[in-house]
Formats: structure tokens, sequence, C-alpha cells
């Protein structure tokens, strides 16, 4: 029925439509669902272009069955409260990771930073993350080394206390775009060399010549994209004092 579980025929539509081209919101119009529903199926289970609705169906049978398995979690565990629905908190979390692994995380480095991301603090020892993703010290400990190569997770530790926190801010994210902006600015340089060497005037030159243009009107829009959000962020804090 609308509102309740995919069913089998369900993912049977979407498969066919997603293969016809449709969009998320025309697909959840058809079957009389939000289009986060249907991003959230598809994401979970291989993406637009590798999403098969028996493999879908099968895989959400599986996922049931674990869940019944599984251990409830502790109902003191920070960050349940503010009148969330906790089925609506985990589903969200399970397909941000989903989308996550599909940027190019390792599914641990996914689950750790997902979990990061969703709680209020942003932050949390490796003890709370053992016991919210139910897996070893071992894993959290590799993924949270990874995070701390890209420049994503910080180590806190709070005064007086003995354990380290593993924090995130609003800045998550910004890393991973300024090694795309140098990558962007090089790819720029190479361009205009290319078009240099190779004559303007020729097709081949011309298309490096096109090619650095259109990069570095990337560059720049990119530049102002950050300080737009900069001045913004800027202003949230000091409204927020």
């Amino acid at each position: 029925m609308p509102g309740g579980r995919l069913t089998s025929q369900d993912r049977q539509h979407i498969g066919v439509w997603l293969a016809e081209g449709l969009g998320y919101a025309e697909i959840g119009r058809r079957l009389e669902r939000p289009a986060s529903t249907i991003m959230r199926e598809v994401a979970r289970n291989g993406g637009p272009d590798d999403y098969r609705a028996d493999r879908a169906h099968e895989a959400t049978r599986h996922r049931a069955r674990r869940h019944k398995q599984a251990p409830a979690a502790p109902s003191s565990m920070p960050d349940s409260g503010h009148g969330r629905d906790p089925q609506a908190v985990e589903d969200f979390t399970e397909s941000f990771t989903d989308l996550l692994v599909q940027q190019g995380l390792p599914r641990m480095v996914a689950r750790v930073l997902a979990c990061l991301y969703v709680t209020d603090s942003g932050s949390l020892t490796a003890a709370d993350l053992v016991q919210r993703l139910r897996v070893s010290p071992a894993s959290v400990s590799h993924a949270v080394a990874f995070l701390e190569q890209q420049g994503m997770v910080e180590r806190e530790r709070t005064p007086g206390g003995r354990r380290e926190r593993y924090a995130i801010g609003d800045e998550v994210w910004l890393p991973s775009l300024l090694a795309s902006l140098k990558m962007n600015e090089a790819l720029v340089a190479a361009s205009q060399r290319g078009a240099e060497i190779l004559g303007t005037t020729t097709p081949a030159g011309a298309r490096f010549e096109s090619s650095a243009e259109l990069l570095l009107l990337v560059s720049e829009a990119f530049r102002q994209v950050m300080e737009q959000w900069r001045q913004n962020l800027a202003a949230r804090n000091a409204g927020s004092d």
C-alpha cells in the first residue's frame, strides 16, 4: 500500500522505469511514494546503473532478518531524543552510508563517517563507535586513521579526561574539495601549456585552449562559492553566540 514497505512488484516497476530513464520524483509519483524513498532504495541496491529488482528484494529481506537477530541498541545512547523517528534516522544513516561508498569510501570508513555525521555533538569515542556500529575496536581504529589522513576527522581530548574523541565539523568536506581544486588548477596549467605548444590555430591546440577556458571558469566559480560559504558560516556562528 502507498507509504508502506516496497513490495517485490514495486521493485520490478522501479527497475523498469530506471531503465526507461525516469527520475526518482516521477517513479515516486507513480508508486505514490516520496522521491526520497525511491532514492534510498536505489542507492542501497547498486545505484541507478546497477539496480536489480530481485536482488534488491532479497537484500531487503536479508537486512530485515539481520535486524531481528541483532541485539537492540541501548536506549540510553546519546542523540536519541529531539522527537526523531528512530527508524527514519536508521534508514537515512544506512542510505547515506551507501552514498558515501558509491563516492569511493571503503564501507567501514563510510559507516564511521556517517555515524559521526548524524550525531548532534559531531564527536564520539572509539567505545561509542564500537557500540553503535557493533564492530571491533580494530575496525574503528583503521577507519578513523583513514579519515584522519584525509583531514575529515580530528582527535579531541576532554580536559582532565583520558579518552580521546573523534570529531567532525562543518568543514568536513573542505579538504577533499580543496584537493579537487588543486587538481583542476593543474589541468588548467597543462591545458594552457598544451594550447601554447600545439598552437591555438590548430584543432588540437584549439581543443586545449577550450578546455583551459572551461576549467578556469570552474576554478573561479569554486573560489566564489567557497568565499560565500565561509561568509554564511561566519554569520550563522555569530548569530548563535
